[in-house]
């Protein structure tokens, strides 16, 4: 009868009043924590997946995501309120006219040696004020370790003002400037920024490139950070 069938159809194992067995209970518990461990790793890759997805990972971060460009000093002039700096307007090519920046090279520069000085600028950086001036950019020099020896990083002769400097297998477009900002771009890569032995700007070794040949240091300081 259907009572003798559902009896029969009971495991063996099963405890009289019908309950569940504990090699059921264990097998069970076994279930819930695989799946549980199971949900538990999904959830971890799943912020590396979309990082991935989003963008580059970090670890790929390189040169070509800083906008350098040859420019070209047409104005300078001391700042009211810093002995360190020289105020500068720069033509980059730009629509917008030449740009204002600061740098502090007072020390290092003589107002005729900033006149007209063919230069590279790293140009995706926020405006920001430098004692008070809105500098919008800055001029790349190379510099010894203590700062006491400091030198323009420039383009070769015949480099066009305006265009933007290449590395060899580093290709793609500049970062926008707040980005460059926020997630510290520049700091990161500007140890790889440097002189190589013959004193030409290099990234990780690759040569800093322009239309008309490659970029230096203009005195030929070598083996120092470019910044």
């Amino acid at each position: 009868d259907k009572k003798g069938k559902g009896s029969g159809a009971k495991p063996a194992s099963a405890p009289a009043g019908g309950g569940i067995s504990d090699e059921q209970k264990k097998a069970a518990a076994e279930k819930r924590a695989k799946k549980a461990a199971e949900k538990a790793a999904k959830k971890k890759d799943q912020p590396k997946a979309k990082a991935n997805k989003g963008g580059a990972p970090a670890a790929e971060l390189n040169v070509s995501a800083l906008d350098i460009r040859v420019g070209k000093i047409v104005k300078a002039w001391e700042h009211e309120e810093s002995e360190k700096l020289w105020c500068e307007e720069v033509d980059l090519g730009e629509e917008t006219g030449p740009r204002k920046i600061a740098s502090g090279l007072r020390a290092f520069y003589k107002l005729d040696d900033m006149q007209n000085r063919m230069v590279l600028v790293l140009c995706n950086l926020k405006a920001r004020p430098l004692g008070g001036f809105p500098s919008h950019g800055m001029v790349l020099c190379a510099s010894n370790a203590d700062h006491t020896g400091v030198e323009f990083a420039v383009p070769p002769e015949g480099a066009k003002i305006g265009e933007r400097v290449t590395f060899e297998g580093f290709e793609g477009e500049p970062e926008p400037e707040n980005k460059v900002a926020k997630k510290k771009i520049f700091i990161k890569l500007a140890p790889d920024l440097k002189t190589d032995g013959n004193g030409e700007v290099v990234w990780k070794g690759v040569k800093c490139m322009t239309s008309a040949g490659v970029c230096k240091a203009v005195n030929g300081m070598a083996n120092v950070q470019v910044s």
